[in-house]
């Protein structure tokens, strides 16, 4: 799962970014783009992990699994406990303790630091000790099974205190994030991409390939689950260490403060507690999809696992990741002080600017996964089998356009949280997961074995449509008026008229080319590199004779910057 300087001399750190104007949209861009930078690598360095961990566990079946549901855990522990708030809340609580505060907010972070370290250190213990429990919550067909059982609690009991450090992780990142310093939280995953890596990379040396070592719950030796476990965990330290040296470059300094009282954090707690039952709510859907997902695994065959799952939706999310995410993480301050100022104007053009600017990239890459997915998937993950890897395919594209509404409700809900309102989101959520739940057991109840899991990766995209029509009425109401409707719906109209002319083409390509050169690793990369470039090609070309004034500008900067 799953962010201003500090002037020399102790004197209170500048905003973190301009509230408006050109240098504030320089300012933004820029951010913007540190960020999606970051992320990008962060997300392929991701997948290279991602496709040696199904190399040397396979594609699907319960060892597989075991180790998902086992790096799943911590990650929903953390967000269900404070992962949440620290997200959503403390950024406009950060940036305002900056602008009240006569030390430039740095007692507030100091305090929320040493809070999170604690309540995480203590959850972390109770977690080790409870890893049978735990199993059994997200994966009961595992739990259930002796040896399957056994492996999936070691592994979880090597993960659990990850947890800690992604709350220290997170909270220092939103510390840079509200002085202006963006890089920081979206470049040092990599590095725990990169030790993960080393430590699958060390696996398949030691025990080969799950294709040729046949390794299953049963015959994975205590060592190989150590290996895996331990270097998971210390992926998760080096990125937090990591994040010291750039706190000590703006000029923050780590101090543990335990007066908690009487400092504004009550203030945040009790707005974190609506994004805490958001979370909550959320996760409910993620633990029936589990469930459900896992008990198709342990029927065997290439129908689909949790893993499989896990992994089509890492796919399918990176889009999110960088482009959405990035522009909404660089937006927040400046909307946050937008909310805080009252300037309902400058909130409903900032929520126009993010939706519009991350609509240019995410409507055709949507598009884009119904053409490309099967041959992305047996490229990245063929190694497991090409059944298994066509399996995974399938669930990308089912996720396909629904990375759409995704989207839309992610930039929608940050108006909520810059007014310090995240109740709405609450109940908002609560209906994504209701829907993403009900359609997920309908799916696994209702269709074969083989398309049960693609069917809840459709079901997720569903579950999206419906609370945007919800956030996007309830902001209207916030803001008492339009949220610059019609440019924006106009926008992602003629931004999906121009995808689905390059969906076929690039579908067509890719398709005939896999006829002809095979699915192997070398006709996936040509089926994909061929489809990419006749997608790309033919939507420019269809924006252009649109005139789809967001994307001539965004080509135009890329010119710029090419010094065309």
């Amino acid at each position: 799962m799953n962010l201003g300087t500090v002037v020399p001399g102790g004197e209170p750190p500048a905003p973190a970014a301009p509230s408006g104007g050109g240098g504030g949209k320089a300012s933004f861009l820029k951010s913007s783009a540190i960020m999606a930078a970051g992320t990008m690598v962060s997300k392929l360095t991701g997948f290279i992990r991602s496709a040696m961990i199904v190399a040397a566990l396979g594609g699907v079946g319960m060892l597989g699994d075991a180790y998902q549901a086992a790096i799943m855990l911590p990650t929903m522990i953390y967000i269900l406990s404070v992962g949440g708030g620290l997200n959503s809340v403390f950024v406009p609580q950060l940036v305002r303790a900056m602008k009240e505060d006569g030390d430039g907010g740095e007692a507030f972070a100091n305090r929320l630091l040493t809070l999170v370290a604690v309540l995480l250190g203590g959850l972390a213990v109770v977690a080790v000790f409870a890893a049978p429990l735990l199993l059994r919550l997200v994966a009961l067909p595992i739990a259930r099974d002796p040896q399957a059982g056994e492996v999936g609690t070691t592994f979880i009991r090597y993960c659990m205190p990850s947890i800690f450090f992604m709350g220290i992780h997170v909270v220092m990142g939103q510390i840079l994030n509200a002085r202006g310093r963006f890089g920081a939280m979206m470049w040092t995953p990599v590095l725990n991409n990169v030790v993960i890596i080393s430590g699958i990379g060390m696996f398949l040396g030691v025990y080969g390939a799950s294709g040729s070592s046949h390794l299953t719950v049963n015959t994975i030796p205590p060592e190989g689950v150590r290996l895996l476990g331990v270097t998971t965990l210390l992926g998760l330290i080096v990125q937090s260490l990591a994040m010291i040296p750039y706190l000590r470059a703006v000029g923050f300094r780590i101090r543990p403060r335990f007066d908690w009282r009487g400092h504004g954090l009550g203030k945040s707690a009790k707005l974190a507690k609506w994004t805490i039952l958001f979370v909550l709510a959320n996760q409910a859907g993620v633990l029936v999809v589990s469930q459900l997902s896992t008990a198709v695994g342990a029927k065997g065959g290439d129908s689909g696992s949790y893993l499989a799952y896990s992994n089509a939706q890492l796919i399918w999310s990176m889009p999110q990741s960088i482009i959405t995410v990035s522009v909404m993480a660089a937006l927040l301050p400046r909307l946050s002080r937008a909310a805080a100022d009252s300037d309902t104007g400058a909130v409903r053009d900032d929520i126009s600017q993010g939706l519009r600017t991350s609509a240019v990239a995410i409507v055709p890459i949507a598009f884009g996964f119904l053409a490309l997915g099967i041959p992305m998937c047996t490229l990245i993950y063929g190694s497991s089998g090409i059944d298994s890897a066509r399996s995974v395919g399938y669930m990308v594209m089912a996720f396909g356009v629904g990375l759409i509404p995704y989207s839309v409700q992610y930039v929608v809900l940050r108006a909520f949280y810059a007014y310090e309102d995240t109740r709405t989101p609450f109940f908002n959520t609560v209906i994504v997961a209701a829907v993403n739940a009900a359609a997920s057991g309908l799916c696994y109840l209702l269709l074969p074995a083989r398309w049960a899991v693609v069917g809840m990766a459709a079901s997720y995209g569903l579950a999206y449509i419906s609370g945007v029509g919800v956030a996007w009425r309830r902001l209207r109401k916030r803001l008492g008026g339009d949220l610059d409707g019609r440019h924006v719906v106009r926008t992602y109209i003629r931004l999906a008229g121009a995808s689905v002319p390059a969906t076929i083409v690039a579908g067509a390509a890719a398709y005939g080319l896999t006829q002809v050169v095979g699915s192997g690793v070398f006709g996936s990369l040509i089926s994909l590199l061929v489809g990419g470039i006749a997608l790309g090609a033919v939507f420019v070309l269809a924006a252009k004779r649109m005139r789809i004034e967001e994307l001539t500008a965004m080509l135009g900067m890329v010119r710029a910057r090419l010094g065309r």
